[in-house]
């Protein structure tokens, strides 16, 4: 029996080499990637753009403003906190579709998100998605004829765009949820430029 206990032991010490080995390998290998990485790592986004409310009659497009640091996992994909203000108008309509009463209302959300670049040259086409919690401005309900305090929900927002140097160009589609009868949801286009981030020969 002492023979076999001997073999396995032997058996055994060979498979821990092979995985210490292995795991070496997959090591060197993700730190050599990490070295020939084309980009800087940290980079935070500013944005202004327009947002175009899709909650019907009585809404109307107003304006944005995002900040959003990121951290690149390599160069091809990016995790970020999304920062954004958006202010459009509200308003009640009567019988004849005339804007009766409105005002501006401002809404924000933080989202976690991650983009996927699909090039590493100057010009960088990217696909994204953004996931988190919306807080939603108060509205006059024109079906109830009461006014919906403020609320929050979950909401998330898929994207495209690209970047071309330090210039980033994206569109968002927002899906935050309702207040009352009323869609939260908004397009937003968006231009800006992004500090951070550039090549590593820069």
């Amino acid at each position: 029996m002492k023979p076999a206990i001997i073999f396995r032991r032997k058996k055994t010490k060979t498979q821990m080499k092979k995985i210490l080995f292995s795991s070496l390998l997959m090591g060197t290998a993700f730190f050599g990637n990490a070295q020939e990485a084309t980009f800087k790592p940290f980079k935070v986004d500013v944005a202004f753009g327009y947002a175009a409310p899709s909650g019907g009659s009585g809404t109307k497009g107003g304006v944005i403003f995002a900040i959003e640091p990121k951290y690149a996992l390599n160069d091809m994909i990016t995790l970020g906190l999304r920062m954004e203000g958006a202010v459009t108008a509200h308003a009640t309509v009567d019988a004849n579709g005339q804007d009766v009463t409105g005002d501006a209302k401002a809404s924000g959300s933080y989202l976690l998100t991650s983009d996927f670049y699909f090039s590493t040259s100057k010009f960088r086409p990217f696909a994204g998605i953004g996931a988190g919690i919306y807080t939603n401005a108060a509205v006059d309900d024109i079906n109830a004829s009461d006014e919906v305090k403020q609320g929050s929900s979950f909401g998330v927002a898929p994207r495209v765009g690209f970047e071309l140097g330090h210039f980033r160009t994206a569109i968002e589609y927002n899906v935050a949820g309702k207040t009352g009868s009323f869609s939260n949801n908004y397009l937003g286009i968006k231009l800006g430029f992004f500090i951070g981030g550039g090549r590593l020969t820069d």
